[in-house]
């Protein structure tokens, strides 16, 4: 269903002209947009429950026109949300009806890559996936891997600090970035770290990374690069039940291995994703297990024998061994589709991302069910089971009245669970606007007011993605005192389906 907003006043189209001009003797051509048609393209993100159009779009190509529009807004205290490919799946480029979007799709070009020194150094727009092309016919490859990789953007993947299914073994995206450029929202420009390994001094490289768009605008990435493994092999293993599959993945971590990826997918994701692509997934399988282990060919032998022997101890109903990269690569393109093949199974499913401790895994899930009992809601669930990162995917249809909102309070459950068993908000889509009210549940007030003293650093008027990530958004001014009672932000409602 497409929202409805009533037509802008006069004050909003004076606004909108104003900066617009503004904009256009930055950008020329066809770079920015305020048209209503053009505008309803960047009206949402990933988590499409949420939609407001911004108040105009800006498209730069340059860094220094980054800059300049940063300067621009700063000097008129405009706001400004970032945005990359526009694939967040916790609102975290949900625009503001009086901002302006600020889009980096266009700064797309690998811009250097040394192989000497194992970096590539990319602009903000270049998607996950291209990293990797760019640089594979001498073998390398860009370790970090979501499963949306070829849409998302090196940009985003820095804001929200995502992973994918080879994280387990290769670390999230702050253990593959070694450097960034950085334009802060007056239109300084900053260099954060390079192409080495642990640079001296504060740790700035890590506050930004993850920062969600709240610190200032990615303009460039220096990431590591990789030599492909010489040998990959993959095991597929069914159990009967997920506390079984579970066991495994807690007996392999438990035996010292630590495979290139291990993921977990339950009975309705496993057959949407079957029924999608084709893998050779067993269908009477109430957990799926896949396994990657990489290496020289020994190793890889060696180890996938220790793996099949506890997966066959911990009670596997069936499992193989991938016999070639082809076999490999099917394996995995059920898992790749999980998330648009479960799209399949309902007019509309939300995305959830929580971490938790791996032991407590069966518990969840017993947990999950009667949720999804309790709300009369169905889910199907996709883990990163080797760092406890949960998927679960709630079915339901906003043209049935109060759905979105039962998936929503499922969804918050979901989250409070995750903290009370150990866990996190969040594994590696970010908390945008989507755990934005659920930070008290994991951080008190003082915790809250000291991160926001992070963001004031570097943003004091704060114009950068408002409304994003802090439950009470407090005036840079008043946060000397601990428990601020007073000149609070208001955000603005965020319109619904």
């Amino acid at each position: 269903m497409t929202l409805r907003m009533p037509p802008p006043d006069e004050e909003v189209i004076a606004r909108r002209q104003e900066i617009a001009r503004a904009m256009r003797r930055i950008v020329p051509g066809d770079g920015v947009i305020d048209d209503a048609d053009g505008l309803r393209v960047y009206e949402t993100d990933g988590l499409t429950a949420y939609r407001q159009p911004p108040l105009l779009a800006v498209l730069p190509e340059t860094r220094e026109q980054v800059a300049q529009i940063l300067a621009w807004c700063h000097a008129n205290q405009v706001k400004v949300v970032p945005r990359g490919s526009g694939t967040s799946l916790s609102g975290g480029a949900l625009p503001l009806a009086d901002g302006v979007l600020l889009g980096l799709a266009r700064m797309n070009k690998v811009l250097a890559v040394d192989y000497d020194d194992r970096v590539a150094v990319v602009q903000p727009g270049v998607t996950n996936l291209a990293v990797t092309d760019a640089v594979s016919e001498r073998g390398f490859y860009y370790a970090p891997d979501p499963s949306s990789q070829i849409a998302c953007s090196i940009g985003g993947n820095v804001a929200e600090n995502s992973g994918g299914v080879h994280c387990l073994k290769y670390g999230l995206t702050a253990n593959n970035v070694l450097g960034a450029e950085l334009v802060l929202i007056d239109g300084t420009i900053l260099r954060l770290g390079g192409r080495h390994l642990d640079p001296g001094g504060l740790d700035l490289l890590g506050v930004v990374l993850g920062s969600e768009g709240l610190l200032g605008v990615v303009t460039e990435v220096t990431v590591r690069i990789l030599p492909r493994p010489e040998t990959a092999r993959a095991l597929l293993i069914g159990f009967g039940s997920a506390e079984a599959a579970g066991a495994c993945v807690a007996a392999v971590i438990g035996a010292g291995i630590i495979p290139a990826g291990m993921e977990m997918m339950d009975r309705a994701a496993v057959h949407a994703a079957e029924a999608f692509v084709g893998a050779g997934y067993p269908l009477d399988a109430e957990a799926l297990l896949i396994v990657e282990l990489d290496g020289v060919a020994a190793e890889c032998e060696h180890l996938a024998a220790r793996v099949s022997t506890i997966a066959l101890q911990t009670g596997a109903q069936s499992l193989r061994i991938s016999e070639s990269e082809e076999e490999r690569l099917r394996f995995w393109a059920g898992r790749k589709a999980a998330f648009p093949a479960v799209g399949r199974l309902a007019p509309d499913y939300y995305c959830m991302d929580g971490s938790i401790p791996r032991r407590r895994l069966p518990e969840v899930l017993a947990r999950m069910a009667e949720m999804s009992r309790r709300y009369s809601l169905d889910v199907a669930n996709v883990f990163h089971a080797g760092d406890g990162n949960l998927h679960p995917l709630i079915l339901y249809d906003a043209n049935q009245p109060g759905q979105l909102e039962r998936a929503e309070a499922f969804g918050a459950d979901i989250l409070r669970l995750c903290v009370e068993v150990g866990g996190a908000l969040t594994g590696e889509h970010g908390v945008g606007v989507e755990k934005r009210d659920l930070m008290p549940v994991m951080f008190s007030g003082t915790d809250l007011a000291h991160q926001q003293r992070v963001k004031c650093a570097f943003d004091p008027d704060l114009l950068l993605n408002p409304g994003k990530m802090f439950p009470v958004l407090h005036r840079c001014a008043e946060l000397g005192r601990m428990h601020v009672h007073r000149g609070r932000v208001p955000f603005p409602d965020l319109p619904r389906f």
